[in-house]
């Protein structure tokens, strides 16, 4: 026993210090990404751009009750022990309630718990809403080193739960704070309401599904006023940039994106892009009666409606009525 602790003493520092990588590396969760550490914490203007335009999204482009617009924005910096919504997951009630009607009131009392009694919310902003499918609102939030993720919110209107957002986008990398974050943003189903259109009844889809990214082809139903076979991918709904404000005894504000801009509409410098629109026309009708005198070739008639005017230099559409020979089988 004497031999024993005799070697163990000159090593005891090597033990020590492996001890305590051992108990550094055990602290955090296995794959975990790296931890942040920024300081202080940082604040950051957040603008939302709709770019919700009848030449990017002609197909059902809602023009009134009501026309095309965005609710206003809701959103809350926080850690990774939170998730807002996440695609291929059910939402909350919460959720559920501001993605159907916009109503806020439950999803708000749900971020408010996760920052009372998990911590893992910091804060919450919101973002007044947009009266138009192409304007812009803006605010500000702060993120900390524990809190440097965001997430946000803002329902299509019209739609039955559909929205666009982010998912715990992530300000910080390693030790410092990102200057400036832009995404595109695409819209989402909720998994809570079954319609297909803009201005689709409430029909609410049991069992309640997950969220799903809505794209050209999927749901692969041409009722779906997202669907544009002939495109690969959908254009972006909206925009969000983040720019990082300065800490300063005076308030810094950020330079404005190029938008040409008229009360709350704006119009992006570039060109809008143009989603070609195809015709789609009904089936065939019966044949109409086949009228003249007997014994003689006379014509017969049907016809078919427009269902979807085409736009953008979509595909124009057929004849709408055809003619066929016949001879009257019914006279006396």
């Amino acid at each position: 026993m004497e031999n024993l602790s005799t070697t163990a003493a000159p090593g005891s520092s090597l033990w020590a210090l492996l001890l305590a990588t051992l108990g550094s590396t055990a602290s955090q969760p296995l794959g975990a990404e790296a931890v942040c550490t920024a300081r202080p914490p940082a604040k950051y203007s957040l603008t939302f751009t709709g770019k919700w335009s009848q030449a990017a999204f002609p197909k059902q482009y809602p023009l009134f009750r009501p026309p095309a617009q965005w609710s206003s924005l809701l959103g809350a910096s926080h850690s990774s022990d939170y998730s807002m919504w996440r695609k291929d997951a059910y939402v909350s009630n919460g959720l559920r309630d501001f993605a159907e009607r916009g109503e806020a009131w439950a999803l708000m009392k749900e971020l408010e718990a996760a920052g009372e009694k998990v911590q893992s919310v910091l804060a919450v902003f919101s973002a007044p809403a947009v009266p138009s499918g192409t304007g812009q609102t803006s605010t500000e939030l702060e993120v900390q080193p524990r809190h440097s993720l965001v997430s946000f919110v803002v329902r299509i209107v019209p739609s039955p739960d559909w929205f666009v957002g982010v998912d715990s986008l992530d300000l910080c990398e390693g030790g410092r704070w990102k200057e400036q974050a832009s995404l595109d943003l695409y819209p989402h189903d909720a998994g809570t309401d079954s319609g297909f259109t803009f201005s689709s009844p409430n029909f609410a889809t049991i069992p309640q599904d997950t969220v799903t990214e809505i794209t050209s082809s999927s749901p692969s139903h041409p009722a779906n006023s997202f669907y544009y076979p002939r495109l690969k991918s959908l254009p972006p709904m909206a925009r969000v940039t983040l720019v990082r404000l300065r800490q300063s005894p005076r308030a810094f504000v950020p330079l404005a994106p190029d938008l040409t801009s008229r009360d709350n509409e704006i119009v992006d410098s570039l060109s809008v892009p143009e989603t070609p629109l195809d015709c789609e026309v009904s089936l065939w009708s019966s044949w109409g009666l086949c009228g003249g005198p007997c014994g003689k070739l006379s014509t017969k008639r049907r016809t078919r409606y427009v269902r979807v005017q085409p736009a953008n230099h979509g595909t124009p559409c057929p004849e709408l009525e055809e003619e066929a020979e016949c001879v009257p089988d019914n006279c006396i």
